[in-house]
């Protein structure tokens, strides 16, 4: 424990122990205050009637979204503020396949055929799969009326009372890597994604086909009645040589212009993320590099390169110049941490968001909301009464959220935890601080899960000056069990476990602390073992997965009306299972997906979260 800590880090622990779940001894079953104001008679009374066959089965179908009658506007269109982006100059390539014998002859031109090709032999994929069953965009088809009837509904399910404000946002989300496959083709150039993963384990190449099938997906997803389509431009299908100055590829421009477009006829609105980890290639020098362990995140997303912040400032300056007249909410990054290898990645992040927040607000006068999605499995102390475990919960949170949020949102320095863990994090002036500070109009988190955090026995402060401690860098002891051995709440397939009640506190955590309205842009839950499911109603039969989104929805509910947390909406991971870097069976989707026909069907979670959101949205919407 430090022997001084500063205002507002106490502030924030503060906050923080009042926010926690404290353990309060008790004896006998779970009380029932609701039966106070209905209490039983205390004897049943038996008799004889007579028996038929009465139940009834209520048919319900899904509510479609109707076509708009009007579309709002967010900026000026791309003729009238190209001029902040000039001399663009566009093209198109065509496609690679490594087993193809035609050479490009077009040799002498930097940004040709050939050295497009060349971009592609340089990343030397393995395994390489050319195409799926699709080469072109497919016309969308209705949904059957026989797909629209709801499941049976659980018989336990939420007793609230409470709406939704009239404003709140409820959609559904996916990323263009995880979705869109066609990787080598219309021109896309090739990213980090399709060499981060080796071996026997899944690819990008593929994956959905959502890049042939959007308008299929689209139609599907408004066909449910959901109102918002969160989705991710791939950089390198817009600037396929990432860098300034390099030709925009017109299939690329075209193609995101058209998926918008189809968003808007179907009555739904856009929520487009910059950037969703598909680093291009040409920020990394030696290839091999991408394997390397980062001293912070997971991967090493080539944010720390010299060109980066200026080559993605440019690359979102494209994007916003085309499409921000239709798009009410944009986030730069998403979960920046995950993806950052040292300090000059954090500093070339923050101030690239900041720079594209001050073009999208001072330069095009957007009236939309620009963000930024982070992540943080919400740290919760093994011991609420315990202050080391506060403390450590507090130092866990702080370095993944306070890192981002302390510039960007309060324009104050990176908390302690950061600066005294990583060595050569870059020291931001006052200057930098003023410039930050507000670049954000909501806080985008991705809370699927809580954690509960200790301190380890050595101290956090002995670890965080050692790099190679195992710990390192978020240097606390991390659980999914309670103090009485009990799991946190029912596990998924993956590291996702049902924690609703935590969530309540997270976003109190998160509003309070950074003082910017929360919008929850991933929730999300891979049922155990759902790919092992033989038979496709298995699949669709997906309680579990629905009882984490009601509780999920039930405790934001909570959050608004009786902790006054301004949450603004909440996307839902995802609209149909897809690729997790690596993995088919990871499934977090909405719809499964037939990896040999690409044929999507609802899960009944899908229409379990639907019904919740439309039974509780305000009567004037």
């Amino acid at each position: 424990m430090y022997a001084a800590i500063s205002d507002l880090l106490l502030a924030a622990l503060l906050a923080l122990a009042n926010a926690q779940q404290v353990y309060i001894p008790a004896q006998g079953p779970t009380p029932r205050p609701f039966c106070e104001s209905n209490p039983a008679p205390p004897n049943p009374t038996y008799r004889f009637s007579s028996f038929s066959f009465t139940l009834n089965e209520t048919v319900r179908t899904a509510t479609s979204i109707p076509a708009p009658t009007t579309t709002s506007t967010y900026a000026a269109g791309y003729e009238a503020v190209s001029h902040w982006v000039p001399s663009l100059s566009t093209t198109t390539w065509g496609s690679w396949d490594p087993n193809d014998t035609a050479t490009a002859t077009d040799t002498a031109n930097p940004y040709g055929t050939a050295a497009w090709s060349a971009l592609w032999d340089r990343a030397n994929v393995t395994n390489f799969t050319a195409t799926g069953i699709y080469s072109t965009t497919v016309n969308p088809t209705p949904v059957a009326s026989s797909e629209l009837v709801l499941p049976p509904p659980d018989y336990f399910g939420p007793t609230d009372c409470y709406n939704f404000p009239e404003d709140f946002i409820f959609g559904v989300a996916g990323s263009a890597s995880q979705i869109e496959g066609a990787v080598a083709q219309q021109g896309r150039g090739p990213t980090l994604m399709e060499v981060l993963v080796t071996g026997s384990n899944a690819r990008d190449f593929v994956t959905n086909e959502n890049y042939y099938l959007y308008k299929q997906d689209i139609e599907r997803i408004a066909s449910m009645g959901v109102k918002y389509y969160s989705f991710s431009i791939a950089w390198t299908r817009i600037l396929p040589f990432a860098l300034p100055g390099t030709p925009v590829n017109q299939e690329g421009i075209d193609h995101y212009n058209d998926l918008i477009n189809f968003v808007l006829e179907k009555g739904m609105a856009p929520i487009v993320t910059i950037f969703h980890f598909d680093t291009p290639l040409q920020f990394f020098g030696n290839l091999s590099t991408v394997h390397d362990d980062a001293l912070i995140g997971y991967v090493n997303g080539g944010y720390q390169n010299e060109s980066f912040e200026d080559a993605f400032v440019n690359y979102g300056k494209i994007v916003l110049t085309h499409y921000a007249n239709r798009v009410p909410f944009w986030m730069s990054f998403n979960e920046p941490l995950l993806y950052s290898d040292n300090g000059k990645s954090i500093d070339s992040v923050v101030k690239a968001h900041a720079r594209l927040w001050h073009f999208y607000h001072d330069d095009l006068n957007a009236t939309g909301e620009f963000g930024i999605k982070l992540n943080d499995n919400f740290g919760v102390p093994r011991d609420p009464k315990n202050q080391s475990d506060v403390f450590a919960a507090n130092w866990f949170n702080e370095f993944q959220l306070g890192t981002f949020c302390n510039p960007l949102m309060l324009g104050i320095d990176y908390p302690d935890s950061y600066k005294e863990t990583i060595p050569d994090y870059v020291p931001l002036t006052p200057s930098d601080l003023a410039f930050l500070k507000g670049t954000a109009d909501f806080l985008g988190i991705d809370p699927y899960t809580a954690t509960v955090v200790s301190p380890p026995s050595y101290g956090i402060q002995a670890c965080a000056a050692n790099t190679s401690d195992p710990l390192f860098p978020y240097c606390v002891n991390q659980s999914t069990t309670t103090t009485n051995g009990w799991n946190i709440g029912y596990r998924s397939y993956s590291y996702v476990y049902i924690t609703p009640t935590y969530l309540r506190k997270y976003l109190s955590y998160l509003y309070n602390t950074w003082q910017t309205p929360v919008f929850v842009t991933e929730f999300g839950f891979p049922v155990f073992g759902e790919a092992d499911k033989a038979v496709l109603g298995d699949m669709l039969f997906d309680t579990p997965r629905s009882i984490y989104y009601l509780s999920f929805m039930s405790e934001i509910l909570k959050s608004i009306w009786e902790d006054g947390v301004h949450v603004i909406g909440a996307l839902a991971w995802s609209f149909a299972d897809n690729w997790e870097f690596g993995d088919y069976d990871a499934r977090f989707g909405l719809q499964t997906v037939n990896r040999t026909t690409q044929e999507r069907r609802y899960k009944k979670s899908f229409f379990d979260l639907v019904d919740f959101i439309n039974a509780r949205m305000s009567k004037g919407d």
